[in-house]
C-alpha cells in the first residue's frame, strides 16, 4: 500500500489525524505525509488543516480510482489486479475477452459507464455515468459446469453483503441474480462461463455486477422497478468503497462454492421463497409457488401437484395473493 493510500484510508475512517501521527503509524517522514495530503487535494479530496494542525477529510470526488480501491481491499486475489475505462461497452465483454487470454483468478474489469451493459434475457442494463458501479470479476472455478449457477448464488450474497457493509439498509435477492432494496431493484448480475472443450470443466467465468448507488432519476419505464442506494436512504457512497467491499466478499464466499455453505444466506435473503410468483423459461411462463433453494442453489417451486426444480430462467415478482 502507498503512503498515498495509507493516507486515504485513515482520513476515511473519520477523525481528525495530525501528521506526526501519520507518519508514525505508516513508518514514513511528515514531509512524505504532506506530499500524500497535497496529491489527495489536487485529485479533488477536501481535507482541512495543515502545518501544526491536524488532518480531516472533509469531502471526497466521485471519482473512480484503482489507488481508492485498493485502499479498501483486504483480499489476497480478488480485485488485486483492476482494469479500470472511464467509459467502455460491456465490462462483463470485456474480462470475457481477458479470461481467454488467460487474464488471472480475481482479475477485475470496472467502468465508470458502460454503453451496451445487459442483463439477463438479452435486457439492456441502465449504466449512467458517475452514478453506479459496473464491476466483472474474472473467476477461476475447478468444477464441473453445472455448478455455473452456484457463481451466481455465490456473488449475489457478496454483493447483499457489502452493500449492507456500506449503507444502513436491508438488501434483499430475487432468484437468482437481482438484489432488491424494498420493493425494487437495486442490483442485477450476469454471471456468463467458458467451458473447456478438453476437460469439460469452466475454464472461466465471469461475474458481472451492476449496482445503482448514487441518488438519481431513473427513465419513466424503470421509475417504478429500480431504485438506488441513495435513493433509499437519501446519502451518497464512495464508490470506491462499495468495488472493494465487492471484491472482499467475495473473496471470503469463493471458498464456498462446492460446500454450499453460502445457500443459507441465499435463503434467509430471498424474497420469493413462500410466494406466489410468474416462472419465465424462454417462451414458456406459468405460475407456481416459490418453495426453496436445494442444494445447488436451484429454486424449488409447486405448480398444481408437481414439484420443479429451476436451474435456469427467471422469476417474476408479480404475485397472485
Amino acid at each position: 500500500m502507498t503512503v498515498r493510500e495509507h493516507v486515504l484510508k485513515s482520513l476515511t475512517a473519520g477523525g481528525e489525524r495530525s501528521g506526526s501521527e501519520l507518519a508514525r503509524e505508516i513508518g514514513v517522514s511528515r514531509n512524505a505525509v504532506w506530499k500524500a495530503v497535497e496529491a489527495l487535494r489536487k485529485e479533488g479530496y477536501r481535507i482541512e488543516g495543515g502545518t501544526r494542525r491536524g488532518y480531516r477529510l472533509l469531502t471526497e470526488p466521485d471519482r473512480l480510482s484503482e489507488e481508492a480501491i485498493r485502499g479498501w481491499l483486504t483480499t489476497e486475489s480478488i480485485g488485486r489486479e483492476i482494469e479500470l475505462h472511464d467509459q467502455i461497452d460491456s465490462t462483463n465483454r470485456r474480462a470475457r475477452a481477458l479470461a481467454a487470454d488467460g487474464a488471472p483468478h480475481g482479475f477485475a474489469v470496472v467502468a465508470d459507464s458502460q454503453t451496451g451493459g445487459r442483463g439477463r434475457r438479452g435486457r439492456s442494463f441502465f449504466s449512467p455515468r458517475g452514478s453506479g458501479i459496473y464491476l466483472s470479476l474474472i473467476l477461476r472455478p475447478d468444477c464441473a459446469p453445472d455448478l455455473a449457477g452456484m457463481i451466481t448464488s455465490m456473488t449475489a450474497v457478496a454483493a447483499a453483503r457489502a452493500i449492507e457493509a456500506v449503507a444502513d439498509t436491508d438488501v434483499r435477492i430475487k432468484w437468482v441474480n437481482d438484489l432488491y432494496l424494498g420493493s425494487r431493484k437495486c442490483c442485477g448480475i450476469l454471471c456468463e462461463a467458458g467451458i473447456s472443450l478438453e476437460t469439460g470443466r469452466m475454464d472461466y467465468a465471469v461475474a458481472g455486477i451492476g449496482i445503482n448507488v448514487q441518488p438519481m432519476d431513473f427513465p419513466p419505464e424503470l421509475a417504478e422497478i429500480a431504485t438506488s442506494i441513495g435513493n433509499e436512504t437519501g446519502r451518497s457512497y464512495d464508490r470506491n468503497r462499495l468495488i472493494a467491499e465487492i471484491c472482499n466478499q467475495a473473496e471470503r464466499v469463493w471458498g464456498q462454492l462446492e460446500t454450499g455453505e453460502f445457500l443459507a444466506e441465499s435463503r434467509s435473503r430471498s424474497n420469493v421463497i413462500g410466494h406466489r410468483v410468474t416462472v419465465m423459461e424462454g417462451e414458456k411462463q406459468y405460475t407456481a409457488t416459490a418453495l426453496d433453494l436445494d442444494d445447488r442453489g436451484r429454486l424449488a417451486v409447486r405448480r398444481g401437484n408437481e414439484v420443479i426444480l429451476l436451474d435456469y430462467g427467471e422469476v417474476s415478482l408479480r404475485r397472485e395473493e
